[in-house]
């Protein structure tokens, strides 16, 4: 994909996620006076939800059946005449040493192992709240702003390294779930959920599409050609 071509799509994805924001703001302050409560709601609500957290949970756990549709593999390929072979996605060199963290002597991906911890605790939430009966009436203006700057943070992880990227990521996905069971209790619509589901969606893949043009300007700027480089100009 040509470059102008990539940094406009993420541009544009950037501001509707932002417009997106706005509209939680709007709605946290100003919720809507009739309140839909159908007995249906918190049954399909939280199935779409622990549907997102599933499918995320797998994307981390197995990125090579995801590797089509959202670019998470397993490196094994021939860097610098020796094969490399990594848990993490990323190649093992200078330039995405920010983008992981090292266990004893293994290789993780940061933002994904991030990303599925947090998935777990948002899944294990949703139970609780849309199955169990956990009642967040009293806290549900402030959960929602905490759950606003959830999602900033996250998508300002490409800022910093290693464990306190994986903070962050952890705290985009709680963010996401906070969001939709704080609106959730102030609006009680299920417009509006449905309509957080869409956005919950749309945040996470622009969140990946923000990593994967990241991937691209590190290998773009290094003066060390190798065999992600030319990969990734033929992606």
């Amino acid at each position: 994909m040509p470059k102008i071509s990539r940094d406009f799509i993420l541009m544009l994805n950037m501001g509707i996620s932002i417009i997106g924001l706005l509209i939680v703001l709007v709605l946290t302050f100003n919720p809507p006076i009739v309140h839909e409560d159908f007995f249906w709601q918190k049954p399909l609500i939280g199935s779409l939800f622990s549907l997102i957290c599933i499918s995320g949970i797998f994307a981390a756990l197995f990125p090579n059946q995801c590797s089509h549709a959202i670019h998470f593999r397993k490196e094994s390929i021939n860097l610098t005449s020796r094969r490399v072979h990594s848990v993490s996605h990323h190649p093992d060199c200078e330039g995405f040493s920010a983008h992981v963290i090292h266990v004893t002597n293994r290789r993780f991906c940061a933002a994904c192992t991030g990303l599925l911890l947090g998935a777990i605790v948002a899944l294990v939430g949703t139970v609780f709240y849309f199955s169990g009966g956990l009642s967040v009436e009293k806290v549900s203006f402030p959960i929602t702003l905490i759950g606003v700057a959830g999602i900033v943070l996250g998508f300002l992880q490409l800022k910093f390294k290693s464990f306190v990227r994986l903070t962050l990521n952890v705290i985009f996905v709680l963010g996401a779930f906070l969001i939709l069971v704080g609106l959730d209790e102030l609006t009680k619509s299920v417009f509006v959920d449905l309509f957080l589901i869409a956005f919950i969606v749309f945040w996470i893949l622009t969140r990946i599409q923000f990593s994967r043009w990241d991937h691209w300007r590190i290998c773009r700027n290094c003066k060390s050609p190798c065999e992600v480089w030319e990969m990734k100009k033929r992606a």
